[in-house]
């Protein structure tokens, strides 16, 4: 069962082409944004390994919520390690992503950071992982030392409970969901 869209913000209206194309919203695996907007949404996350997918079930939502917005671009990626590059040129970035941090499954937090702020606790060495275990806090804490952090970046993370091949989000996280989204169209708000 999927939440209710969410109330859309009256800040960021704008018409959409009827084609959904060139509009400031992607959808789950695509990305149809245009790269000369202000702000990026980026669900972090694998649908297919349990609650690892509720940062693009969250995209998926914030996708349709701000359909039409030409200010806002939404995409999802598994890998973080690409967030230095996709970053580039956005004024506020909301990341999405599930959490581990001991808080009750389904747990929404909200951090918010920007170059001035405190580094983050990330793992420096990747071990035999190499790029692939570097994780959201390294790729942000990497995209601060080469001076491409955002002003505005903020983290919406949903503590997990698990990560299982083939499992469907459990039924915290899925609970969770329209939280989330609220958590998502509240940063973009105030960005």
């Amino acid at each position: 069962m999927r939440p209710a869209d969410p109330p859309v913000p009256d800040h960021a209206r704008a018409a959409s082409r009827p084609d959904g194309t060139g509009s400031g919203a992607g959808t789950v695996g695509t990305d149809r944004g245009s790269h000369a907007a202000t702000a990026l949404v980026v669900g972090l996350g694998s649908v297919d390994r349990g609650d690892d997918g509720v940062g693009p079930t969250v995209a998926d939502l914030v996708a349709a919520a701000v359909g039409g917005f030409d200010d806002v671009r939404v995409v999802v990626h598994e890998d973080p390690t690409a967030l230095v590059d996709l970053m580039a040129g956005h004024s506020a970035v909301v990341l999405v992503d599930a959490a581990r941090s001991g808080a009750p499954p389904g747990t929404v937090t909200v951090h918010r950071l920007g170059p001035d702020s405190p580094a983050l606790a990330a793992r420096t060495d990747p071990g035999a992982a190499g790029t692939h275990g570097l994780g959201l806090a390294g790729a942000l804490e990497l995209a601060r030392v080469l001076d491409r952090l955002p002003p505005r970046v903020s983290v919406v993370g949903i503590e997990a409970a698990g990560f299982e091949h083939g499992a469907d989000l459990s039924p915290a996280v899925a609970g969770a969901v329209p939280d989330a989204v609220a958590a998502v169209l509240t940063c973009l708000a105030e960005a």
